[in-house]
């Protein structure tokens, strides 16, 4: 049987996406899946924060500036990127295009990742770095634990993701 460890480092809106699809597709096709989540990507079960993630414009190239029709150079989305309110637009754009598409929300995601049985693991270091209590992650996520044990799961995958 395959089995997949997604490694989860960004915690925006946009980054939260692709582990989540993963790993509930896999687990659609009867494949073990494990999420380890650490640094940011802990907002994203976080369930004081996992329904208020947001998209980054400034240094993302993969963000395009609105109203044009093409992605830009870094250095001008940077720029734009920067001006106020751009966050909060971005965030509401890719919102916005979800819905027209009827993707799931990242909170439905996640609940939707823990009943098909897919593993997430929260990172012990940097829940304590951040000051993160298990009350504080989603109902369903496994018990924290460290970067070896993270290893060690990881070693008996035979599909590696990080994001």
């Amino acid at each position: 049987m395959a089995k997949q460890m997604i490694i989860a480092i960004h915690g925006g809106l946009d980054e939260a996406y692709p582990p989540l699809i993963l790993a509930s597709t896999a687990a659609a096709m009867d494949m073990e899946s494990y999420i380890f989540y650490t640094f940011y990507g802990l907002n994203v079960i976080n369930r004081h924060l996992y329904d208020k993630l947001q998209v980054s414009p400034v240094g993302n190239a993969g963000m395009p500036v609105p109203g044009m029709p093409m992605p830009m150079p870094g250095a001008i989305i940077d720029n734009v990127g920067a001006l106020p309110g751009m966050r909060k637009m971005a965030t509401g754009m890719m919102k916005s295009m979800f819905k027209r598409v009827n993707m799931m929300s990242i909170p439905e995601l996640v609940h939707l990742c823990i009943d098909s049985g897919v593993k997430i693991y929260p990172c012990q270091m940097t829940m304590d770095a951040f000051s993160m209590k298990k009350e504080d992650l989603v109902e369903g996520c496994q018990e924290a634990v460290g970067a070896a044990t993270a290893l060690e799961i990881a070693a008996d995958c035979n599909i590696h993701w990080s994001f």
